[in-house]
């Protein structure tokens, strides 16, 4: 099933991809399409993360959200489908991650986090964990209200301009002297003046596919140079 990715990327890229272990937290309209790539590029285990159970507007936007599957845990029915995919070992938490448990996190040794949690107070711990432990860390900003995927990009954190949740965690991170470059998936796009969070089913699923991306673009480097 991998011919044509070690043909992109080369046989020692597949065994480090093997070799990876990469800890997903949300399993919604952005986790679910990372977990979905993260399976399908070798990657030899995956951490899935979410308490949460699939509810019928979920549909719209959650790859793993079918009218059959609904009232089920996430974890459990994205376990099901990384199994039908590929050889992932999964390892399943379904608990919803605060200050006071985080560290149940952090049991297995991980390689890379993918945020796509929805909690500011969980992404920032997550980002002082992944710094403290010296775990890279991809984290995405929000995606509600939004209608352009094309304005979504991968950049520091620092950097972000009109992302109301980076706004945030961004002072946050600097009234605590923290200075090390974060990456996040954010979009430049100004959010839709509406008071209940819209969503659709194109710009979380993009930004997840980004916070894969970053994650395997990482672990295979420049492959111009290993082909």
């Amino acid at each position: 099933m991998l011919d044509r990715l070690e043909t992109l990327v080369g046989n020692n890229n597949i065994e480090k991809l093997k070799n990876t272990t990469i800890l997903i937290i949300g399993l919604g309209g952005v986790g679910g399409y990372a977990l979905e790539s993260i399976v399908r590029s070798a990657v030899g285990k995956v951490i899935i993360v979410d308490k949460d159970i699939i509810d019928i507007t979920n549909l719209n936007r959650q790859i793993i959200a079918t009218k059959n599957n609904i009232g089920l845990n996430k974890a459990d029915v994205a376990e099901q489908r990384i199994n039908e995919i590929s050889n992932t070992k999964v390892i399943k938490i379904k608990e919803y991650i605060t200050k006071d448990n985080i560290e149940i996190l952090f049991n297995e040794k991980i390689d890379y986090i993918i945020d796509a949690c929805d909690t500011i107070e969980t992404k920032i711990e997550l980002i002082k964990e992944s710094l403290k432990r010296n775990i890279k860390i991809i984290s995405c900003m929000g995606t509600a209200k939004k209608m352009d995927p094309s304005l979504l990009k991968i950049i520091d954190i620092r950097k972000t301009t009109t992302d109301p949740i980076a706004r945030i965690i961004r002072k946050k991170l600097n009234d605590e002297n923290i200075k090390e470059k974060v990456m996040v998936v954010s979009s430049d796009e100004t959010p839709i003046n509406i008071n209940k969070l819209g969503s659709n089913s194109f710009v979380p699923a993009v930004a997840g596919l980004l916070c894969a991306s970053y994650v395997i673009n990482d672990i295979v480097g420049d492959v111009n140079e290993t082909n």
